[in-house]
């Protein structure tokens, strides 16, 4: 890679795939900081167009604003607990999708979709910057796929809002890493594997751990004690 990109990505001839240098990880970081403030604008946003629609829709304020700092800066560390680590990539983790979906059940989609884009871009810092095939893998391993857990905000309000809109969120993810797994990591595998099973292989491989974490997640919530604590959070909220 030639040229103004070259400054922040650079090109591994032997595997075909590209990593960020030190400036590009710079850049990464500066637009993680305004994804950081786009997702205070975009909730600030959201409440303040709904003040005058009736009671159920508040004003935002600070305490909102604080809570979905709070979910996201949970979901994060968590990510690193890894209880089931996969070997092409992802892991089953200590519930961190279930912090990420919070923000959503919460406030509703815009503030769980820029929460949620927020949290794509610190996961490609962890995990995607050091080895990238192209900006659509990216897109799809990365960005389109943990952004997705912001569906959880169509669900809010609704019964079993929290469950149903963290199953669905959690789904949506898997089907983007599926598309990326089918498009862009298939080519790497060994000569003997079974081209017949190169467009269920993703599919399966993916939704083993993200649905493996989901069932522990949707256990735990269910717990008396956990549903309680939600519930008064929920309420505090």
């Amino acid at each position: 890679m030639s040229g103004f990109f070259s400054k922040f990505i650079e090109y591994s001839a032997e595997d075909g795939a590209y990593s960020l240098t030190g400036d590009g990880i710079t850049a990464v970081m500066f637009l993680l900081f305004v994804a950081i403030i786009l997702v205070a604008v975009g909730v600030f946003a959201a409440f303040n167009s709904k003040k005058n629609k009736g009671k159920d829709n508040t004003v935002f304020t600070t305490k909102q604003l604080v809570f979905s700092a709070v979910a996201l800066a949970l979901a994060f560390p968590l990510s690193y607990i890894k209880i089931l680590p996969m070997p092409w990539g992802g892991a089953i983790t200590l519930c961190s999708m279930f912090f990420v979906t919070l923000t959503g059940y919460w406030y509703g989609p815009v503030a769980g979709f820029a929460a949620a884009f927020a949290y794509s871009l610190l996961q490609f810092m962890q995990d995607g910057s050091t080895y990238m095939l192209s900006l659509f893998q990216v897109l799809f391993d990365y960005l389109l796929a943990f952004t997705a857990l912001g569906a959880s905000g169509f669900f809010k309000g609704k019964k079993n809002g929290m469950i149903t809109g963290y199953l669905v969120a959690i789904i949506l993810r898997g089907l983007f890493h599926s598309i990326g797994g089918y498009l862009y990591w298939m080519d790497y595998m060994p000569d003997t594997f079974p081209k017949s099973l190169a467009f269920i292989y993703p599919i399966v491989y993916n939704y083993s751990y993200i649905l493996g974490e989901g069932l522990i997640t949707v256990i735990i919530l269910l717990l008396p004690p956990v549903k309680k604590a939600l519930a008064r959070i929920e309420k505090e909220n």
